[in-house]
Protein backbone atom coordinates (compact mmCIF):
# COMPACT_ATOMS: atom_id res chain seq x y z
CA UNK A 1 0.00 0.00 0.00
CA UNK A 2 2.82 2.43 0.87
CA UNK A 3 4.51 1.76 -2.46
CA UNK A 4 1.24 2.51 -4.26
CA UNK A 5 0.98 5.84 -2.42
CA UNK A 6 4.58 6.71 -3.19
CA UNK A 7 4.04 5.90 -6.86
CA UNK A 8 0.83 7.93 -6.88
CA UNK A 9 2.71 10.87 -5.37
CA UNK A 10 5.53 10.59 -7.90
CA UNK A 11 3.07 10.31 -10.80
CA UNK A 12 1.07 13.29 -9.54
CA UNK A 13 4.19 15.38 -8.98
CA UNK A 14 5.51 14.49 -12.44
CA UNK A 15 2.20 15.60 -13.93
CA UNK A 16 2.21 18.84 -11.91
CA UNK A 17 5.84 19.69 -12.73
CA UNK A 18 5.15 18.90 -16.40
CA UNK A 19 2.05 21.09 -16.55
CA UNK A 20 2.94 23.98 -14.25
CA UNK A 21 6.72 23.87 -13.94
CA UNK A 22 8.86 23.63 -10.85
CA UNK A 23 8.16 27.04 -9.37
CA UNK A 24 4.36 26.86 -9.68
CA UNK A 25 4.04 23.30 -8.36
CA UNK A 26 3.08 23.09 -4.70
CA UNK A 27 2.87 20.14 -2.36
CA UNK A 28 -0.84 20.92 -1.97
CA UNK A 29 -1.33 20.46 -5.73
CA UNK A 30 0.59 17.21 -5.68
CA UNK A 31 -1.45 15.93 -2.74
CA UNK A 32 -4.73 16.76 -4.53
CA UNK A 33 -3.58 15.09 -7.76
CA UNK A 34 -2.33 12.02 -5.86
CA UNK A 35 -5.50 11.85 -3.77
CA UNK A 36 -3.49 11.77 -0.55
CA UNK A 37 -3.11 14.11 2.38
CA UNK A 38 -0.23 16.57 2.20
CA UNK A 39 1.34 14.90 5.25
CA UNK A 40 1.50 11.61 3.36
CA UNK A 41 3.91 13.18 0.88
CA UNK A 42 6.25 14.06 3.74
CA UNK A 43 6.40 10.42 4.87
CA UNK A 44 8.23 9.70 1.59
CA UNK A 45 9.94 13.00 0.75
CA UNK A 46 11.42 15.70 3.01
CA UNK A 47 10.42 18.52 0.68
CA UNK A 48 9.57 19.52 -2.87
CA UNK A 49 13.25 19.50 -3.84
CA UNK A 50 13.71 15.85 -2.82
CA UNK A 51 10.55 14.84 -4.70
CA UNK A 52 11.71 16.76 -7.77
CA UNK A 53 15.15 15.13 -7.55
CA UNK A 54 13.61 11.65 -7.59
CA UNK A 55 11.55 12.51 -10.67
CA UNK A 56 14.55 14.01 -12.46
CA UNK A 57 16.70 10.96 -11.63
CA UNK A 58 14.04 8.72 -13.16
CA UNK A 59 13.84 10.94 -16.24
CA UNK A 60 17.64 10.81 -16.71
CA UNK A 61 17.58 7.02 -16.38
CA UNK A 62 14.84 6.86 -19.03
CA UNK A 63 16.90 9.10 -21.31
CA UNK A 64 19.90 6.76 -20.96
CA UNK A 65 17.71 3.76 -21.73
CA UNK A 66 16.48 5.54 -24.86
CA UNK A 67 20.10 6.12 -25.92
CA UNK A 68 21.07 2.51 -25.16
CA UNK A 69 18.17 1.29 -27.28
CA UNK A 70 19.90 2.83 -30.30
CA UNK A 71 23.17 0.97 -29.80
CA UNK A 72 23.86 -2.14 -31.86
CA UNK A 73 27.11 -3.97 -31.09
CA UNK A 74 27.74 -4.90 -34.73
CA UNK A 75 27.67 -1.28 -35.90
CA UNK A 76 30.43 1.28 -35.84
CA UNK A 77 30.98 3.83 -33.11
CA UNK A 78 29.90 6.55 -35.55
CA UNK A 79 26.55 4.96 -36.33
CA UNK A 80 25.86 4.20 -32.67
CA UNK A 81 26.91 7.68 -31.51
CA UNK A 82 24.64 9.30 -34.08
CA UNK A 83 21.62 7.16 -33.21
CA UNK A 84 22.18 7.50 -29.45
CA UNK A 85 22.40 11.29 -29.73
CA UNK A 86 19.33 11.32 -31.95
CA UNK A 87 17.37 9.33 -29.35
CA UNK A 88 18.54 11.60 -26.54
CA UNK A 89 17.45 14.73 -28.40
CA UNK A 90 14.15 13.19 -29.43
CA UNK A 91 13.56 12.23 -25.80
CA UNK A 92 14.27 15.82 -24.73
CA UNK A 93 12.01 17.25 -27.45
CA UNK A 94 9.08 14.96 -26.59
CA UNK A 95 9.30 14.46 -22.82
CA UNK A 96 6.74 16.81 -21.27
CA UNK A 97 8.79 17.52 -18.15
CA UNK A 98 11.89 18.42 -20.18
CA UNK A 99 9.81 20.70 -22.40
CA UNK A 100 8.29 22.49 -19.40
CA UNK A 101 11.62 22.81 -17.57
CA UNK A 102 13.31 24.25 -20.66
CA UNK A 103 10.44 26.70 -21.06
CA UNK A 104 10.53 27.70 -17.38
CA UNK A 105 14.28 28.20 -17.53
CA UNK A 106 13.97 30.47 -20.57
CA UNK A 107 11.08 32.48 -19.12
CA UNK A 108 12.04 32.72 -15.45
CA UNK A 109 15.51 31.32 -14.96
CA UNK A 110 14.42 29.41 -11.86
CA UNK A 111 17.67 28.35 -10.08
CA UNK A 112 16.41 24.83 -9.25
CA UNK A 113 15.45 24.32 -12.89
CA UNK A 114 18.80 25.64 -14.11
CA UNK A 115 20.53 23.13 -11.81
CA UNK A 116 18.42 20.27 -13.17
CA UNK A 117 19.08 21.21 -16.79
CA UNK A 118 22.81 21.41 -16.02
CA UNK A 119 22.57 17.99 -14.37
CA UNK A 120 20.84 16.55 -17.45
CA UNK A 121 23.55 18.02 -19.70
CA UNK A 122 26.25 16.64 -17.43
CA UNK A 123 24.70 13.16 -17.49
CA UNK A 124 24.48 13.23 -21.29
CA UNK A 125 28.10 14.39 -21.48
CA UNK A 126 29.25 11.58 -19.16
CA UNK A 127 27.28 9.02 -21.14
CA UNK A 128 28.78 10.07 -24.49
CA UNK A 129 32.25 10.36 -22.91
CA UNK A 130 32.01 6.73 -21.73
CA UNK A 131 31.05 5.63 -25.24
CA UNK A 132 34.01 7.54 -26.70
CA UNK A 133 36.40 5.96 -24.19
CA UNK A 134 35.07 2.52 -25.08
CA UNK A 135 35.59 3.27 -28.79
CA UNK A 136 39.17 4.37 -28.03
CA UNK A 137 39.80 1.11 -26.14
CA UNK A 138 38.44 -0.88 -29.08
CA UNK A 139 40.66 1.23 -31.36
CA UNK A 140 37.65 2.32 -33.40
CA UNK A 141 38.75 5.92 -32.98
CA UNK A 142 42.09 7.47 -32.18
CA UNK A 143 43.14 8.73 -28.74
CA UNK A 144 41.52 12.06 -27.88
CA UNK A 145 40.27 14.12 -24.95
CA UNK A 146 37.04 12.15 -24.46
CA UNK A 147 35.26 14.81 -22.40
CA UNK A 148 36.02 17.60 -24.86
CA UNK A 149 35.13 15.36 -27.79
CA UNK A 150 31.82 14.41 -26.17
CA UNK A 151 31.07 18.08 -25.49
CA UNK A 152 31.80 19.08 -29.10
CA UNK A 153 29.85 16.17 -30.53
CA UNK A 154 26.79 16.97 -28.42
CA UNK A 155 26.94 20.70 -29.19
CA UNK A 156 27.36 20.05 -32.91
CA UNK A 157 24.40 17.68 -32.92
CA UNK A 158 22.21 20.12 -30.97
CA UNK A 159 23.22 22.97 -33.28
CA UNK A 160 22.33 20.95 -36.37
CA UNK A 161 18.99 19.88 -34.94
CA UNK A 162 17.83 23.07 -33.21
CA UNK A 163 20.03 25.96 -34.34
CA UNK A 164 19.99 25.26 -38.07
CA UNK A 165 16.17 25.02 -38.13
CA UNK A 166 15.77 28.63 -37.00
CA UNK A 167 16.70 29.98 -40.45
CA UNK A 168 16.76 26.88 -42.69
CA UNK A 169 14.63 23.88 -43.51
CA UNK A 170 15.20 21.07 -40.98
CA UNK A 171 17.90 18.54 -41.80
CA UNK A 172 16.95 14.88 -41.97
CA UNK A 173 18.49 12.38 -39.59
CA UNK A 174 20.58 11.07 -42.48
CA UNK A 175 21.82 14.55 -43.46
CA UNK A 176 22.85 15.25 -39.88
CA UNK A 177 24.73 11.95 -39.77
CA UNK A 178 26.57 12.78 -42.99
CA UNK A 179 27.51 16.28 -41.79
CA UNK A 180 28.79 15.04 -38.43
CA UNK A 181 30.76 12.27 -40.09
CA UNK A 182 32.21 14.61 -42.72
CA UNK A 183 33.14 17.53 -40.47
CA UNK A 184 33.78 15.88 -37.15
CA UNK A 185 34.06 12.12 -36.92
CA UNK A 186 36.39 11.46 -39.84
CA UNK A 187 39.00 13.44 -37.92
CA UNK A 188 38.79 10.82 -35.15
CA UNK A 189 39.11 7.82 -37.48
CA UNK A 190 42.07 5.49 -37.21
Amino acid sequence: MAIDRKKAIIDAATKSFSLFGYKATTMDQVAKLALVGKGTIYTFFKNKEELFDEIVSTMIAEMKISAEDAIVKERSFFENAHDALHNILEFRKQHQLMIKLTQENQEMGTPAVQEVLERVESEILCYIKEKIELAIEKQEIRECNSELTAFLLIKMYISLVFGWEKNHPPLSKEEIAQIIEQYFLKGLSN
